[in-house]
């Protein structure tokens, strides 16, 4: 498509509102300018494609042939214009809202508390996509995600929700008594890991527990390791924010606590104006956070 030898799309509508209203008067009074400012834009098209395209007829004015035949082209495509942006307006602002988060933290942080949200917003079109694969928000046509890490995704905005300090759990029933005072407490106490979440067995690691000496598993989903906690089998680790409720409950039992440096849950998304209902999610979770 090839603009350059085109008129200004400003001068284009200025001459499709005074040909489809017969009036300058009317064209600067519908685009909120000058009846100067149409009559300028008007010559200058006619300057560009070198022809006549309004002509005097008394008081008012006329369209030539090739006006009329530009006039209405031009409605047709300024009218096809205002329905694209109708349609892509109204799309944002009646789909659901397309959320991506990992199933960990949907099960044990978003879920529990999102009953405040739709009691807030009872007629708000969600779909969360849990996935612990990172994918291509646009591609995908993902409007936010919350994603683990440092916060530096490229081409992507990032902001912070939650720290990512991780805390060793167990069943008070596996721990009976047992004093736990330091990481080297923990030793020969079986663990159960997600096999999908590399960082906890290395923080396990950096933390100087040695599990060398312990029972260890891999399991799927942290859905199954917070199963095997609870029911005393195993410890594990798990970041704060997604075992709060548990620990507050008196299911579990916080034991240690470590912030791996530089490392957070962010609410990430395409940069670029958000649609209203992507801002209302953003500023809940935050708020909830």
């Amino acid at each position: 498509m090839n603009w350059r030898n085109m008129p200004s799309l400003a001068a284009l509508r200025a001459f499709e509102a005074a040909a489809r209203l017969g009036s300058f008067t009317a064209a600067a009074a519908e685009l909120n300018v000058t009846h100067a400012a149409i009559a300028q834009h008007v010559r200058s098209v006619e300057a560009e494609l070198n022809t006549s395209l309004l002509v005097r007829d008394g008081r008012g004015m006329a369209l030539t042939e090739v006006g009329a035949i530009l006039g209405a082209a031009l409605s047709d495509g300024f009218g096809q214009i205002i329905e694209g942006v109708h349609a892509v307006t109204a799309d944002a602002e009646t789909r659901p809202i397309a959320l991506s988060v990992t199933p960990s933290f949907a099960e044990n942080w978003l879920m529990p508390r999102f009953a405040d949200f739709w009691a807030k917003h009872p007629d708000f079109g969600l779909s969360i996509n849990p996935n612990v694969t990172v994918i291509d928000l646009r591609r995908d046509g993902i409007d936010l995600a919350v994603r683990y890490g440092k916060g530096d995704w490229p081409g992507l905005e990032a902001t912070h929700l939650l720290p990512a300090d991780f805390t060793v759990i167990g069943a008070p029933s596996l721990l009976k008594g047992r004093e736990i005072k330091t990481f080297h407490d923990l030793d020969g106490l079986p663990w159960i890991f997600e096999s999908m979440h590399k960082e906890a067995r290395r923080w396990v690691l950096d933390s100087g527990i040695d599990v060398s000496k312990s029972s260890v598993n891999d399991v799927p989903t942290f859905g199954m390791v917070m199963a095997a906690v609870r029911a005393g089998k195993a410890l594990s680790v798990a970041s704060s924010a997604l075992v709060a409720t548990d620990i507050n409950d008196g299911n579990l039992i916080g034991l240690m606590q470590r912030q791996p440096k530089g490392l957070g849950y962010y609410i990430v998304h395409p940069k670029g104006v958000l649609s209203t209902k992507a801002r209302i999610l953003k500023s809940w979770l935050l708020a909830a956070a």
